[in-house]
């Protein structure tokens, strides 16, 4: 065990979580806290409702009316309104919102500035007839006007939803013709690193393809002007910012499952769950607050968007970044965190693992004193990973790598600032969340590889699912293989010092001669090996109960020779892991398949191996290279039943 970065020996005092446990009860660890907090759910959550004063227009009746999953009834009787605790506070004239882009120049702007900005879209919106549980969709990038349309959206009880301009066209109807919004907002384009890419032709297709869209609103971005009204045209009337009271369970935002095996899940959230959620969340898991400036590199079709934005909930202002991570280098996010004064910096965990296999040292490079915390989500983050953070960027920051789903729209672990960093380690289970490791049985495990489950409800757990009429897919995504009981689809060690290790997803594990292995901890090793620059595994179950075929396929670094780096792999699989984790087979390919948040394509590419076409398997506008899947549909070609 290496521990890294410990808790300051005041934390309990000054941090914001140790303050909430203070008016919650005595703990004297917070493992003791997490335990009290899942066996005490009715207190746990009416103490954090308090703790942030959430906005109410009418009195819960309980807190947890019925336990139930699924059919947990939150705050029964409440009705408030997320975007009234987003823009809640005094304004001093100090920015809320830092926006910068390689489209155009430095938006800033006040809580004043936000706040009239937000009334005049929710003006324009009623303009157009919106109004609650009406849709407004938006293929937007993550600029401040995307913000601000959602926010106008929520506080008119409208429902949001939202594609990054990087999503194709087939990806985004997939995902808005399922709730049949009424407005639909538009980019004409935007610059990524140093390309031009000109969207007016997609809006064209998407709009055609959207027939309850009554109006296009265009923000012109790039260069051309398309749509019904432009931006400027929707805010053009000012009107008092008036929040409609709505139901906890009322619909906020529609997210969507990624989009890879099959039309994309259309993942309903109520404002009471995100809210109080996203308070407890950022408040007081991360330490964010007043002070702040909190950036997570995110587009607009993952969540982490959705949760970097509700800094807002906690008075932190939030820094938005539309662009190229990666151009001119892998600096761009280094130089934008010196330039904005960040404070909470977090990213996905294939960024730091890149930024150190780069070379990279930002605490040399830039001035980076402001920041206090680093977060890493995605995908597991290796040993190295861990140490590359303090090494490299900066030997006092709170590292919390985290784990969650679009499914809650928040982490269930992560770091906090009562807990160590231990390298590999997520360093806690969070708060109101009964984060389990089961085994086929539904038994309980400790220091053993177990499917992740949540056996208590959670108040951002979905509504539903759209469309969805008696729940039954609902049911069936998550609660079908332990009645009663979230299964989440990963694999999950929990500690008996209560902190967890991520090995991948379970649907994607390996299985040789009966020992079971995470791809992440393959994907550490093979990746760890010169001339490897991306890489992917399969285990292909043979019928007939044998041990299978384990295919690694690999992206060579430039002339890298594939003779020598699958020599250097096996050896290295065989000393690291263990003889039965040596492929069977090894290819080159041009490239993993991976989603626009980053996520390896492990099961859409072991479904297309297994003789499944790939328009049946995955999303290709889902996909940051849509050709990708080229190569595995060429080799699934001739496999047997394929």
């Amino acid at each position: 065990m290496e521990t890294l970065w410990t808790p300051p020996a005041d934390a309990w005092s000054t941090s914001r979580l140790g303050r909430l446990l203070g008016e919650l009860g005595s703990f004297t660890d917070y493992e003791q806290a997490w335990r009290w907090s899942v066996e005490h759910l009715e207190e746990f959550w009416a103490g954090l409702w308090r703790h942030f004063d959430v906005i109410s227009h009418a009195p819960y009746e309980s807190v947890l009316a019925s336990h139930a999953m699924p059919g947990a009834v939150w705050f029964p009787g409440a009705r408030l309104n997320y975007a009234e605790h987003a823009l809640r506070g005094d304004d001093s004239g100090e920015l809320v919102v830092i926006a910068r882009s390689q489209t155009r120049g430095p938006v800033d702007l006040t809580r004043a500035e936000l706040r009239d900005q937000v009334a005049r879209a929710a003006a324009g919106l009623r303009r157009l007839g919106v109004g609650p549980g009406d849709r407004v969709a938006a293929y937007l990038p993550n600029i401040p006007e995307t913000l601000v349309a959602f926010l106008a959206t929520a506080s008119l009880g409208a429902i949001w939803s939202s594609c990054a301009p990087e999503f194709g066209t087939r990806s985004v109807v997939d995902r808005f013709g399922q709730i049949e919004p009424t407005v639909l907002l538009v980019v004409d384009g935007y610059r990524y690193g140093d390309r031009d890419i000109d969207k007016t032709a997609d809006v064209a297709a998407i709009r055609a393809e959207l027939p309850t869209v009554r109006t296009t609103v265009a923000v012109p971005y790039l260069r051309a002007a398309i749509g019904d009204m432009t931006w400027d045209e929707l805010l053009a009337d000012h009107e008092p910012l008036v929040f409609e009271a709505v139901p906890f369970d009322h619909p906020l935002y529609v997210l969507y499952s990624s989009g890879t095996t099959g039309l994309p899940k259309a993942i309903v959230h109520g404002h009471g769950g995100i809210t109080v959620e996203h308070l407890k969340q950022l408040g007081t898991m991360k330490d964010i607050g007043p002070g702040d400036r909190f950036f997570w590199f995110s587009t607009t079709g993952w969540m982490m968007w959705n949760l970097a934005i509700s800094g807002l909930l906690v008075g932190s202002a939030v820094v938005l970044y539309d662009g190229n991570p990666g151009w001119p280098g892998l600096s761009a996010l280094w130089s934008l965190a010196e330039e904005t004064g960040t404070t909470w910096f977090g990213g996905s965990a294939a960024f730091f693992v890149a930024c150190r296999r780069a070379g990279l040292e930002p605490g040399s490079t830039f001035d980076l004193a402001a920041i206090r915390a680093v977060g890493s989500t995605g995908s597991p983050l290796p040993p190295d990973g861990f140490r590359w953070v303090y090494e490299a960027v900066k030997g006092d920051v709170l590292l919390s790598p985290s784990s969650g789903g679009t499914d809650v729209c928040t982490a269930f672990v992560g770091g906090s600032m009562l807990t160590p960093v231990v390298a590999g380690e997520i360093a806690c289970r969070y708060l109101g969340a009964k984060v389990e490791a089961f085994d086929e049985e539904g038994r309980s495990l400790v220091n053993q590889v177990g499917e992740l489950v949540i056996t208590e409800p959670m108040p951002s757990m979905p509504v539903g699912f759209w469309g969805d009429t008696g729940g039954s897919k609902y049911r069936a995504a998550y609660f079908e293989d332990y009645p009663g009981v979230w299964r989440h689809g990963d694999w999950i060690t929990i500690t008996d010092r209560g902190s967890a290790v991520i090995t991948g997803r379970s649907d994607a594990t390996l299985n040789r001669g009966g020992v079971r292995l995470g791809t992440a901890e393959l994907y550490s090793v093979v990746e760890g090996v010169g001339g490897v620059a991306d890489s992917l595994v399969i285990h292909l179950e043979d019928p007939g109960g044998g041990s299978g075929e384990l295919l690694l396929f690999v992206v060579l670094d430039h002339e890298a020779d594939f003779e020598a780096v699958q020599a250097a792999v096996k050896a290295a699989l065989r000393a690291e892991l263990s003889p039965r984790h040596v492929p069977d087979t090894m290819v080159a390919v041009r490239a993993i398949p991976r989603t626009l948040s980053g996520k390896k394509l492990e099961v859409p590419v072991k479904r297309i191996l297994q003789g499944v076409p790939a328009e049946e398997a995955a999303s290709r506008g889902a996909l940051v290279d849509p050709t990708a899947l080229d190569d595995f549909v060429a080799l699934a070609a001739p496999r047997p039943g394929g």
